[in-house]
C-alpha cells in the first residue's frame, strides 16, 4: 500500500463514466453497462491509478406510450495526475 496521499490540487485529468441508462431514446444494453463498469474498476486500480473526485447519482422518469419508466445511472468523475494511455 502507498503511503502517499492523493491531492486534489495535482489532477490534471478527469474522465467521466457513465454507468447505467441515462436517456429513454439510447438505452443501453446490460453488456454495455458492465462494459463501464469495467472501465471505472480499471481507471481505479490501473497505473496511472485514479481517484474518485465526485460521484453524480440520478434518475429519470419517463412516459413512453402508456407505460412509465424510471431509468437510474451513476456518473463516475475519476481524476488522474496524467492522462493514462489506454484513453489514447
Amino acid at each position: 500500500m502507498s503511503t502517499e496521499r492523493f491531492n486534489l490540487s495535482e489532477v490534471r485529468f478527469i474522465k467521466r463514466i457513465v454507468v447505467g441508462n441515462d436517456h429513454p431514446t439510447n438505452m443501453r444494453t446490460e453488456a454495455e453497462v458492465e462494459e463501464a463498469m469495467a472501465l471505472v474498476n480499471r481507471c481505479l486500480q490501473g497505473t496511472p491509478r485514479g481517484h474518485i473526485v465526485g460521484i453524480e447519482k440520478n434518475f429519470g422518469l419517463y412516459t413512453i406510450g402508456e407505460h412509465q419508466v424510471v431509468l437510474q445511472y451513476a456518473v463516475y468523475n475519476i481524476g488522474f495526475n496524467r492522462k493514462p494511455m489506454f484513453f489514447d
